[in-house]
């Protein structure tokens, strides 16, 4: 398995190589030129790493000349600077042209996964006492008892062999997932090939193991458990075959449970919490946390660096 990087130093280089191969070097012509599109990103990616906010990060660039070198930065850039670069950076076709890049350069010339594992989890919108939480969740009044009413969910397809993030739909819960299998498929297929996806109950459907199956060519498992209890087997081909044979060795399901230990690395060693107070940039903030949660993962080939060192 691979292992999430604690250095801030390699994350820094990484996101500038990263930035250097996707985006350009400045927005436009009449720009200030006073700092790269590259070295904004990798600020950025520096920010969800750090756990910080825009002014926090800011102060760190100024009191840290390392991060500073090896950015390449003469000055700092002042905290709204990195706040207008979210916004024109983190545009989801920019977005996922980055978070594309970082798989490419993760699998190298390797396009085919094994095994995939979908899972989704939710995010805490915003700070908040979760003492204040269990108490009010704990009270007799009815009104009372719901502790959240929506939230940031997070929806990925995790590499059973290193964790890595081969697939992200960002969005808002609560909201069930079996409609939501078929879209993580499909942004997964376009980054790598697929033999087998495992995922929980919640993505239980008929119609599922027939897109995978029949349309992707892609063997799913996924526990027949969706609908009333019944000693009767379900009426669709798929779905009685995974009631009769299912197990955690057949075809490799025991392994769904890396999914639940990719968002476990996730929400340890970056966040379980969104800042953003709007749809679109609580949308920003989860794809800037994917991206730097691949980012955060040694890559399995150790000339990455040099491959692209000459050229950033």
């Amino acid at each position: 398995m691979s292992t999430l990087s604690k250095s801030p130093l390699r994350v820094a280089r990484h996101a500038l190589i990263t930035g250097n191969w996707v985006l350009a070097r400045y927005a436009h012509r009449f720009s200030p030129h006073t700092y790269t599109q590259p070295q904004l990103f990798a600020c950025l990616v520096l920010k969800v790493f750090l756990k910080t906010d825009y002014r926090g990060l800011t102060a760190l660039l100024t009191e840290l000349s390392d991060l500073r070198t090896v950015l390449g930065l003469t000055r700092v850039p002042h905290f709204t600077t990195l706040q207008k670069a979210s916004r024109r950076l983190l545009r989801v076709p920019l977005a996922q042209g980055l978070f594309r890049n970082t798989v490419r350069r993760f699998l190298q010339r390797r396009q085919r996964v094994h095994r995939a594992a979908f899972d989704s989890t939710g995010l805490e919108c915003g700070p908040r006492s979760l003492y204040y939480v269990r108490r009010r969740a704990s009270v007799s009044k009815k009104w009372q008892t719901v502790s959240y009413s929506r939230y940031a969910k997070f929806e990925g397809a995790f590499d059973c062999a290193s964790h890595l993030l081969l697939g992200v739909l960002v969005g808002r819960g609560p909201r069930v997932d079996v409609d939501r299998f078929v879209p993580l498929l499909e942004t997964t297929l376009e980054q790598v090939r697929l033999d087998i996806v495992v995922a929980d109950a919640g993505y239980d459907s008929e119609a599922n193991h027939r897109h995978a199956r029949e349309q992707c060519g892609v063997r799913s498992y996924i526990p027949a458990t969706i609908g009333r209890p019944t000693n009767k087997l379900p009426s669709g081909h798929y779905r009685r075959q995974m009631k009769q044979r299912l197990n955690k060795h057949y075809g490799g399901y025991g392994q769904r449970w890396q999914g639940e230990s990719g968002f476990s690395m996730l929400k340890r060693r970056l966040t379980n919490t969104v800042n953003g107070r709007s749809y679109w940039s609580q949308c920003r903030e989860m794809l800037l946390i994917a991206i730097s949660y691949n980012l955060m993962l040694l890559y399995a080939a150790g000339a990455f660096l040099q491959s692209r060192s000459t050229a950033s």
